[in-house]
C-alpha cells in the first residue's frame, strides 16, 4: 500500500489504521514496508507527534 504524501491526508490514514488494525506505528510500518521516521517528519510538518501511549499522532 502507498500511503498519501499529503501530511493532512496521511495523518488521518495512519491513525486509522492505528487505531483499527496496529498495536504501534512500529507495527504498522513493519506490515506496510514503510519508514516510520518519513511518516513522523510528515505529520510533524503539520504540528502532530506519535504518542506511544495513545497509539496516534496527537
Amino acid at each position: 500500500m502507498t500511503l498519501p504524501n499529503d501530511p493532512a491526508i496521511l495523518l488521518s490514514v495512519v491513525n486509522t489504521k492505528l487505531r483499527d488494525f496496529y498495536p504501534s506505528l512500529d507495527a504498522l510500518c513493519d506490515d506496510l514496508g514503510t519508514d516510520k521516521d518519513s511518516i513522523e517528519e510528515k505529520c510533524r510538518t503539520i504540528g502532530y507527534e506519535y504518542d506511544e501511549m495513545r497509539n496516534q499522532f496527537i
